[in-house]
């Protein structure tokens, strides 16, 4: 089997494909300032099998477009949107972040949790900007250090995995340079890396290794993860997803 099928089958069962809550979630809402009571529509790019898709769609009166280039994430997140009564709400389009079918100032607000590293960060607000309505709010999370300086065994392990990463101050400038208005930061705490990503996962771990036969590839998957899980116990104080809203300027 494939490595990402065999992420698939890891991930497609859980709640959140990554670090996040439904109340960090509704702050970043909260601070966006947005009229939550007008008919809003939403592109919630790289949504996984659903999370904050599907609470926004509980909590406002907006049409979403849901994006992933997995589909069996939607139709995980299909099958949930029927059982709430939100399908009529709530439209999945299976394709890459990189190639999006939307037309020029489409959306109230492009929502994208803890997905924007796919294409990078600075090419993501770049590249979705055209998108958003002028006085459009993008929210993203994006892997974030928290410190000014961190141990070497940290800052190796993400460099190689993600060397976009960086302050908050940076990825800001990012967003002022290239035609926005930051309006709200802050970072997810402990309880949505731990509770809500991380404990999950390790208790998915032998019924994934049992699914799969025990092969040497998802027993790779499974001390991948596990690394990357100790790492963050280790060394939570130095860095963690900070959530970003800014509008559009121009």
């Amino acid at each position: 089997m494939e490595d990402y099928q065999l992420l698939i089958d890891l991930h497609k069962s859980a709640n959140r494909q990554g670090p996040g809550g439904d109340a960090e979630t509704k702050m970043a809402l909260d601070l966006s300032m947005i009229d939550q009571s007008a008919p809003l529509k939403i592109a919630d790019i790289g949504c996984g099998t659903g999370a904050s898709t599907l609470l926004l769609a509980q909590l406002l009166e907006a049409q979403i477009a849901a994006v992933d280039f997995l589909q069996e994430f939607l139709d995980v997140l299909e099958g949930k949107a029927e059982n709430m009564g939100l399908s009529e709400t709530i439209t999945t389009l299976c394709c890459s972040m990189e190639n999006l079918p939307f037309g020029n100032e489409e959306f109230d607000i492009i929502w994208s949790e803890g997905a924007i590293y796919n294409i990078g960060f600075e090419r993501g607000v770049k590249d979705w900007k055209p998108y958003l309505k002028m006085g459009g709010v993008l929210v993203v999370s994006e892997i974030t250090w928290i410190t000014d300086s961190r141990p070497s065994e940290l800052q190796k392990y993400w460099d190689e995995e993600y060397p976009e990463i960086d302050v908050a101050s940076s990825k800001i400038g990012i967003l002022e340079k290239n035609g926005y208005s930051p309006i709200g930061y802050f970072i997810l705490p402990e309880h949505c890396w731990l509770a809500n990503y991380y404990r999950p996962m390790q208790n998915s771990f032998k019924d994934f290794l049992y699914r799969n036969g025990n092969s040497e590839e998802a027993q790779t998957i499974v001390k991948s993860e596990n690394r990357e899980i100790e790492l963050y116990e280790k060394y939570k104080t130095h860095y963690s997803y900070g959530v970003y809203i800014a509008r559009k300027l121009n």
